[in-house]
């Protein structure tokens, strides 16, 4: 059976599911959003009913938070062999449209109640003419989109409507293999659901995804449709969006990724405040470096970001980096891998300046780089 790795978005629909959204009107934009701010619930002791132990108290806080997102796109016709102009002819001409009419769906997170901000994956709105999102309460509202960042696969939308309900931000960089998680969106269209599972690895890179990859694998059930929904820890805050699966013809076989929040964040930053994302370079060539990470992170091969070049004229040479220094943290945050590398220096505003903690000849050093733009 063949193994796919791919995005989660679903893709539904024929040209005539274009009629969606056309016939209706559009949606009235309500006041000024208000802000229904969530409380972090104890963890897996809170009981219910019986006693018994229950995410339950947590998800009817967290699940307001998590969306449906629907998205009117373009693809390209399907011809239909039998009509090639040799045997039979089209009943209305010749030349078939180049493009038909077709909906995704998705999940998404909001994450600022005030302003109406929606996180979501860059695959989920790829393309789209008109983006729906439905609320929790059953409310459907019209979606503006505010940027995408498709190397992070990463979408920002925005929403106009009044009591929202906003997802805490938690803290991707401190998780470990082994805790607990909650993926919950809406896979195959059906409607919102919560599966669970636990953090199976961190830092998963070289997947072709993405051109910037540092994925969370969980073994809760992520399926078709839960692009762009929520993973949360068990304290019900926000640790990764759910964007890929591994497993036969689609479907989930407890191998799923989900982007850390620590990237989402950052990515949500720029998009809010610019509209797109400007990427920055250090100016260093680096290679995996045997070395060991902490217990609880540990992949398939402990490694280390080693510098084996350093380019002149860089934010690294005028910081003083040099070739067989290796590169243990970036503002406090451990590097743990070249890739983790390209992508923590990749998600820094051009301009800001990073702090960069080394290991030179046995001693840990640390070192001030200013970043400057590249052109990925």
């Amino acid at each position: 059976m063949k193994t796919t790795l791919a995005p989660i978005g679903l893709l539904i629909g024929v040209a005539v599911l274009g009629l969606w959204l056309a016939h209706s009107p559009a949606p009235a934009l309500p006041g000024p959003p208000q802000s229904t701010p969530i409380a972090v619930v104890a963890p897996a002791a809170a009981t219910e009913g019986c006693g018994l132990p229950t995410l339950a108290p947590m998800l009817r806080k967290v699940m307001p938070a998590v969306v449906s997102i629907t998205a009117q796109t373009r693809v390209p016709a399907e011809d239909n062999p039998l009509y090639n102009g040799r045997f039979y002819r089209r009943p209305f001409g010749d030349h078939p449209p180049a493009e038909r009419q077709a909906l995704a769906a998705g999940s998404g997170v909001i994450i600022d109640a005030d302003r109406g901000l929606v996180l979501t994956n860059n695959h989920v709105v790829r393309n789209a003419e008109r983006i729906a999102v439905a609320l929790s309460d059953g409310r459907r509202v019209e979606a503006k989109l505010v940027g995408t960042d498709p190397a992070t696969d990463i979408a920002l939308l925005s929403v106009a409507a009044t009591g929202l309900h906003a997802l805490p931000l938690g803290d991707s960089d401190a998780l470990e293999i082994g805790d607990y998680v909650v993926a919950i969106s809406n896979p195959f269209a059906l409607g919102q659901i919560a599966t669970a599972g636990i953090v199976s690895a961190l830092g998963r890179t070289g997947l072709g995804i993405e051109g910037y990859e540092d994925f969370i694998q969980t073994d809760a059930a992520v399926n078709p449709g839960n692009s762009g929904g929520a993973l949360v820890d068990i304290e019900g805050r926000l640790v990764g969006i759910n964007a890929a699966i591994i497993g036969p013809a689609g479907g989930n076989v407890g191998i799923g990724f989900a982007i850390p929040v620590s990237i989402a964040r950052e990515v949500a930053d720029q998009l809010a405040r610019f509209g797109k994302v400007t990427r920055g370079q250090l100016g260093v060539s680096v290679s995996d470096h045997p070395g060991e990470m902490p217990v609880g992170r540990q992949a398939e091969t402990p490694s280390e970001a080693m510098i084996v070049e350093v380019v002149g004229g860089s934010p690294a040479e005028k910081a003083g980096l040099k070739a067989g220094d290796v590169i243990m943290a970036i503002d406090g945050r451990p590097v743990v891998s070249s890739a983790q590398l390209r992508t923590r220096v990749g998600l820094v505003p051009v301009g800001e300046t990073l702090s960069i903690d080394v290991l030179r000849n046995g001693g840990r050093l640390q070192f001030s780089a200013k970043i400057t733009a590249t052109a990925l």
